[in-house]
C-alpha cells in the first residue's frame, strides 16, 4: 500500500496567509506545506488540499483512479475545491466500515473533537491510522486499537505499520497509542497538520525525532510497512541550562508523547515560601495529567526499577523517569552529609558526598529505564563569595560531568534554544 502526501500542513497551510511570525517567514522550499491530504494507492483520497489535481501531478500521481473521497474534519473558510470527475467527498459514521473495490478496507474511528479518524487496511494486511488535526482517539477497543464508537466494524490486532497524526499539537494522542500497543518501536510515526508553533527546518525535525516521529515534504510517497530509519531515541538524556532558560520545558517536551511518565521532583515543599510554591504550581500545571509525580531525592532505587512488566505491550518504553532537578538533589545530599560546614566537610563530608554521587552515577549507567534529567549550569557566572557557595558550584559541575558521561545525549538550553553537546 502506497501513500502519497499531497499536503502535510495545518488546515490553513504553512506559512499561514498573512502571518508575520518567524516560523511562517522561514517556511520555504520543502518546509512550506499545504493542508494535509492523503492519496492511498491512487484510489482513496482522504481530505482535500488546495489544488488537489495539481498537487497530485507535482507528486507524479493522478486523481483519475480515485473512487472514494473522505473528509476527516470540518473545513472552515472557502468552499473545498473538488476537481471534476472526483466523487463527492463525505465522512463515514463512527464505527462504520467501507470495503472498496480495489481491496482496501476503511474503518471510521471516533476522536475527541469534531471529526473522524480513519484506519485503512491494504490487500496484504498492512494498516495505517490517520487522525484529523488536533485529535486523539476517544477510546480503545478490546484489541487496544482506537474504537469506532459504533457497533459495526472491528479493528485489527497488533501495532499499526504507519500512523499519521498531529504529533506537535496532540502529543498525548501518540502517548495513548503507545500505551495501548497500537504504536510500537517499529511503527512509522509521521507528523502531519504541521503549523507555525515550531520553527520549520532543523528545529522541527529535532523535536519530532526526540519523540520518535518524523516529517516528510509535501509530495512524498511512502510504502506502508516498508523498513525505514526509525529515529534513534536515547535511553538517557541530560538537559542543562541556566535559570529560566527553558531547560525544564525542553525535558518535559521529550517525554510528552510517551505513556506512564514518572515525574521525580527533588525539590520537595518549603513551608512559608510563597515564591517556591508558585514555581512548583507552574510546573504541575504544565505536566500532562496522566503523569505520576514522586517527590523524593532517593533516586537510586527508582533508577534500579525495571522499565515495565515484560508482559506489557510497550515494555521498552514504559515508565520513563523525568528527574527535575540534579541541583536540588545535590543540595539535599550536601545538607545530609554536612557539606556546608568547613570542619565537617574535611572530617568526612567530602568522602560521604563522593560516595552518594558515585552511587547515583552508577545507577544511571545501569538503568534500563528511559531517563531525562535536568540540571543547572552554574559555573559560567560570578564566582560565589563564600566557601560553601564555591563548594556547591564545584560539586555541581563535577556531578553534571559525571552524570552526562553516562548519557547518550546531553543538551544545553540557552534562551529556550536547545544545543546538542552530545548525541
Amino acid at each position: 500500500m502506497d501513500v502519497t502526501l499531497l499536503g502535510t500542513g495545518a488546515p490553513q497551510g504553512l506559512p499561514r496567509p498573512g502571518c508575520p511570525c518567524a516560523a511562517c517567514a522561514t517556511a520555504v522550499g520543502d518546509e512550506a506545506r499545504a493542508a494535509t491530504a492523503l492519496l492511498v494507492d491512487g484510489a482513496l483520497l482522504i481530505d482535500l488540499t488546495p489544488g488537489p489535481a495539481f498537487a497530485a501531478a507535482r507528486a507524479g500521481q493522478s486523481l483519475a483512479g480515485v473512487r472514494q473521497v473522505l473528509l476527516s474534519h470540518p473545513h472552515d473558510g472557502p468552499a473545498l475545491e473538488v476537481p471534476a470527475g472526483l466523487p463527492q467527498p463525505g465522512r463515514v459514521a463512527d464505527g462504520r466500515e467501507l470495503a472498496l473495490l480495489d481491496g482496501h478496507r476503511v474503518r471510521a474511528l471516533a476522536v475527541d473533537i469534531p471529526g473522524t479518524g480513519y484506519e485503512v487496511s491494504g490487500a496484504e494486511g498492512e494498516q495505517l491510522l490517520y487522525l484529523p488535526p488536533g485529535a486523539a482517539p476517544s477510546g480503545l477497543d478490546g484489541n487496544g486499537r482506537p474504537a469506532g464508537g459504533g457497533d459495526q466494524g472491528a479493528g485489527g490486532d497488533g501495532p499499526y505499520d504507519l500512523v499519521l497524526l498531529d504529533v506537535l499539537g496532540r502529543p498525548d494522542a501518540l502517548a495513548r497509542l503507545r500505551a495501548s500497543g497500537a504504536v510500537d518501536a517499529a511503527t512509522d510515526v509521521l507528523a502531519v497538520h504541521l503549523d507555525h508553533q515550531v520553527p520549520p527546518g532543523p528545529e522541527l525535525h529535532r523535536r519530532l525525532a526526540a519523540v520518535g516521529a518524523r516529517a516528510v515534504p509535501d509530495g512524498s510517497t511512502l510504502r506502508v510497512g516498508e523498513f525505514h530509519a526509525v529515529p534513534d531515541l536515547p535511553r538517557r538524556t541530560l538537559v542543562l541550562g541556566g535559570a529560566r532558560s527553558g531547560k525544564s520545558v525542553e525535558a518535559e517536551r521529550r517525554l510528552v508523547a510517551f505513556p506512564d511518565v514518572v515525574y521525580v521532583a527533588t525539590g520537595g515543599t518549603r513551608d512559608g515560601d510563597e515564591d517556591w510554591a508558585q514555581r512548583v504550581s507552574l510546573h504541575r500545571e504544565r505536566r500532562p495529567s496522566s503523569w505520576r509525580t514522586v517527590e523524593t531525592c532517593d533516586l537510586v532505587p527508582l533508577l534500579a526499577e525495571p522499565g515495565a512488566d515484560p508482559g506489557t505491550r510497550w515494555p521498552a518504553e514504559a515508565s520513563p523517569l523525568l528527574i527535575d532537578c540534579l541541583a536540588l538533589w545535590l543540595t539535599h545530599v550536601m545538607d545530609e552529609v554536612g557539606a556546608w560546614d568547613d570542619a565537617t566537610w574535611e572530617a568526612g563530608g567530602r568522602r560521604a558526598l563522593q560516595e552518594r554521587t558515585d552511587a547515583l552515577v552508577a545507577a544511571v549507567r545501569a538503568t534500563r529505564r528511559r531517563v531525562v534529567a535536568v540540571s543547572n549550569e552554574v559555573g559560567s557566572g560570578v564566582v560565589p563569595a563564600t566557601p560553601a557557595g564555591r563548594r556547591f558550584r564545584d560539586e555541581l559541575g563535577r556531578l553534571n560531568a559525571a552524570f552526562g558521561a553516562e548519557c547518550e545525549q546531553v543538551l544545553l538550553v540557552v534562551a529556550g534554544q536547545a544545543v546538542a553537546l552530545r548525541g
